[in-house]
């Protein structure tokens, strides 16, 4: 078992690039799978859940070749060859491993096609509800059985079904319903149309546009017609804030430092982090140098002393992954933060609203929590603890960028799980914690298999 030791630091110099967005990665490796030739795709998150999403997709007739990779994770590189829209039965149960947006746009595609097939992940996957996503797809006609301990969880078998289309309006904003659902009514005949109660991430929106499939979009309706096929294309999946949003919030909170991140997606509905840091008092710069498809840019951000803010609930939706790092960020804060709406914590890879306060107490840290949510009260000096990550990634990070201003040692406990969403987050936390006494090296190792 890994474990993360941290110790704090009082200053952070740095530039970098952190690995390619996650979630634009599944999407890629979907899009290109169905597509109707080959695509080069690059910075592919080379992490378990999306090398998950790309098996799969050759499990139903995607090829895939790898042309460069994270030394010891997986590719960054490829040219992947689609199915034409005609995927075919794959030969075993398909393993999403830990990944909720993997399995809920996988069911989308398979939910239409004439063979069986049958998703199944890990424990913490299969604690997870898929009943957002059965609901939808089961009202467009199609079979999917709920195989879990847990009523409604996978594993999810998928049988053969027709789909139509279908107007469905999500009882709660979020993203991977929508495209689940989007993606299923490529495969329906007529125009299926999603009404979300609030702007939520719109990559598969504007990667439809890239791999020209026609979508129609009117206030919060999104619609597509069925029968369409993507046309291949080349793509860079630009860095993920998401992942940035741990050094951000690093160099937010230590006044002088100084901290530039490079080709970071700038995609409007992903930068709340920004908005938020910026309220607590953070100084910043983002400059978008590529805006074709997904905004992609340089972040640059000088330390500043924080002070703590409400998190609106209409940023909840497009900041979800990112409040356990910003619950970090107002501890460091002077006075008090408030993150209410936020009851989908409850239902990640942990409960991530109990794991975040009963690690920040730990740490000395004033918080209060609510059912959907928590108070904190900044200031109080922290002190290093021995910490549990629950197997979460973001938990992991989270808490080892809390040990870098904590009095003592930090222990993060069982954090292989970081590679589920950054390979190589140890490599830039040991590069940073070196940096006091040697040069760090930033680079993330690469290989060329070319």
């Amino acid at each position: 078992m890994s474990d993360f030791r941290v110790t704090s630091i009082s200053r952070l110099h740095a530039e970098f690039s952190v690995p390619g967005d996650k979630s634009i990665s599944h999407r890629a490796a979907i899009l290109g799978g169905l597509s109707n030739g080959t695509c080069h795709i690059r910075n592919f998150l080379p992490s378990e859940d999306c090398v998950n999403t790309l098996r799969a997709m050759q499990a139903i007739g995607a090829r895939c070749e790898v042309i460069e990779e994270l030394d010891g994770f997986g590719p960054t590189g490829l040219r992947l060859t689609g199915c034409s829209m005609k995927p075919v039965a794959p030969t075993a149960p398909i393993d999403c491993g830990n990944s909720g947006t993997g399995m809920r746009l996988l069911a989308g595609v398979l939910a239409g096609q004439v063979f069986e097939s049958e998703l199944f992940g890990d424990a913490s996957l299969s604690s997870r509800p898929m009943g957002r996503i059965t609901t939808p797809l089961g009202t467009m006609g199609a079979k999917i059985e709920t195989l879990g301990e847990k009523p409604g969880c996978a594993p999810l078998r998928i049988h053969p079904a027709g789909l139509h289309a279908i107007t469905y309006e999500l009882p709660v904003a979020s993203a991977q319903v929508k495209s689940a659902v989007l993606l299923a009514g490529l495969f329906a005949d007529g125009r299926t149309t999603v009404i979300q109660p609030a702007e939520t991430r719109d990559h598969t929106e504007r990667m439809f546009a890239a791999f020209r499939l026609s979508l129609r979009r009117d206030g919060n309706a999104i619609s597509v017609y069925g029968g369409q096929t993507p046309e291949a294309c080349d793509f860079q999946v630009p860095g993920d804030i998401s992942s940035a949003a741990f050094w951000l919030v690093a160099a937010a909170a230590m006044p002088g430092s100084r901290l530039l991140l490079k080709d970071v997606g700038l995609n409007p509905t992903r930068t709340a982090i920004l908005k938020v840091l910026s309220r607590m008092g953070a100084h910043m710069i983002d400059i978008v140098h590529d805006s074709a498809g997904e905004p992609i840019g340089n972040v640059e951000i000088h330390g500043a002393p924080l002070k703590g803010t409400t998190i609106l609930e209409s940023e909840i939706p497009n900041l979800i992954d990112e409040i356990p790092v910003i619950a970090v960020a107002a501890a460091l804060a002077e006075g008090k933060t408030v993150i209410r709406h936020a009851a989908e914590l409850r239902v990640k890879e942990t409960d991530r609203i109990t794991t975040v306060v009963n690690n920040l107490r730990a740490m000395g840290a004033d918080v209060d929590e609510f059912d959907d949510g928590m108070e904190i009260t900044g200031g109080n000096p922290l002190r290093g603890a021995e910490l549990e990550s629950f197997g979460d990634h973001r938990i992991a990070m989270a808490f080892a960028i809390a040990g870098l201003f904590a009095k003592g040692e930090t222990v993060v406990r069982d954090t292989a799980c970081v590679n589920t969403s950054y390979p190589g987050f140890s490599h830039h936390l040991d590069a940073v914690l070196r940096e006091r006494s040697n040069p760090a090296d930033f680079t993330l190792p690469t290989v060329s298999r070319e």
